[in-house]
């Protein structure tokens, strides 16, 4: 007798095999007589455990535990003076954006409250391709010697031998790296754990390039300001939420958005000429530096609100690859040695993680199909038809 499911879902979909066929069964198994040995000719059996034997994917090195939801990026502000990046072009401007925020050590069932800085991600959709803005809710970070970041992350993590987390591998670590002392002071101090996604900022850290049709640019740095205000969470209630609720900030997210609770967020943007880069008083491509504010005050330019909750986690947070490299004409990276890195290391995490073509995931796909020479590989379901794989005189 077929389960009531089978032709009673809410969608009105019929169960089937991975390859379309129906099946009047979920449950059942093809056997010889009642009690006998299982059939290997049983594909929708032999499927079923395949496909379940591989469900999961390779979590994220780091930045594994995160929650994420779709909106719109609007233009409010003309900074055409400054980039020519078609998505300034115009006030009024809105584009697809998804976000995804979370914290940075843990692993993927961790605690949503642990004092972490955390991730502040966000995809914008233009007409020149994805513009990823790959953040934190910090100004600065721990390191700006790019080979350090492998060594601080370990720390992180658990220890070879107990498997444990060890404070003292994190405590060590910061003993012998000073330069990693500002992130330090910010992360033990009130501002240490956001009290859930929504009541943070977020801060490009990297110093970026905006550059105009002619060439001439300005440096850059971008921030996310959060129009709800800020909150923090004290550290015994912090404690308290990772025992009795660490998808804490997870399921606030949501829920203010099922709520119709819409949260957003200020872009704004600190610019320095060259001549003031070069006479600055330190390094202005420091990741462990801010720019003052007096000196360098904030220039709004558009607001991102969240306003749409993924209907797959998976499909649609889980698998979204945000690179710092995924740039749009106007927009260029500085030499900052770990913002370098970063280019190379975000986009091979996603190839590791997702394949070869994560590109072409929808959640990952610009808006306009890719024109080019990459073919083939992995999971390829646009492989760009007929069209020529070199550069053809034909």
């Amino acid at each position: 007798m077929p389960s009531p499911q089978v032709f009673n879902t809410t969608d009105g979909a019929q169960y089937t095999t991975s390859q379309g066929a129906p099946v009047a069964e979920p449950y059942a198994a093809g056997r010889i007589g009642r009690n006998g040995p299982l059939l290997l000719q049983d594909f929708h059996h032999i499927d079923l455990l395949a496909h379940f034997d591989r469900e999961r994917i390779p979590e994220r090195v780091v930045h594994a535990k995160g929650s994420g939801a779709h909106g719109v990026f609007e233009v409010t502000h003309d900074i055409s003076d400054l980039t020519s990046a078609q998505i300034f072009a115009k006030v009024g401007t809105k584009v697809r954006a998804t976000a995804r925020f979370s914290t940075v050590g843990g692993e993927s069932g961790s605690a949503d409250t642990a004092r972490d800085p955390r991730g502040f991600s966000v995809k914008l959709r233009t007409e020149e391709g994805n513009w990823d803005h790959v953040y934190n809710n910090t100004p600065v970070f721990f390191v700006r010697d790019p080979a350090k970041f492998p060594h601080f992350i370990h720390t992180q993590k658990r220890d070879p031998q107990t498997h444990l987390k060890d404070s003292d591998m994190f405590w060590d670590y910061l003993s012998q790296n000073p330069e990693a002392f500002h992130q330090v002071m910010i992360l033990f101090g009130d501002r240490g754990v956001p009290d859930g996604y929504r009541f943070m900022h977020g801060y490009a850290g990297h110093t970026h390039k905006l550059v105009k049709a002619n060439g001439d640019f300005v440096y850059a740095q971008f921030h996310y300001r959060c129009d709800q205000g800020t909150k923090w969470l004290p550290q015994d209630v912090a404690t308290k939420l990772a025992g009795e609720n660490p998808d804490y900030s997870t399921q606030d997210l949501f829920e203010a958005i099922d709520r119709k609770e819409f949260p957003s967020w200020t872009l704004s943007v600190q610019t320095m000429t060259v001549e003031q880069a070069e006479k600055f008083r330190y390094n202005i491509l420091d990741l462990t530096k801010i720019w003052s504010h007096k000196d360098f005050p904030l220039r709004p330019v558009g607001k991102l609100t969240l306003n749409e909750n993924a209907q797959n986690y998976f499909n649609e947070i889980e698998q979204i690859a945000f690179s710092p490299s995924h740039l749009v004409p106007g927009v260029e990276p500085t030499a900052d040695p770990v913002l370098q890195s970063r280019l190379f290391s975000y986009a091979d995490t996603q190839r590791h993680r997702l394949g070869a073509n994560y590109g072409q995931l929808p959640v990952n796909a610009p808006l306009h199909l890719p024109a080019n020479f990459q073919r083939d590989g992995p999971m390829s379901f646009h492989s760009q038809g007929s069209r020529p794989n070199y550069q053809s005189s034909i």
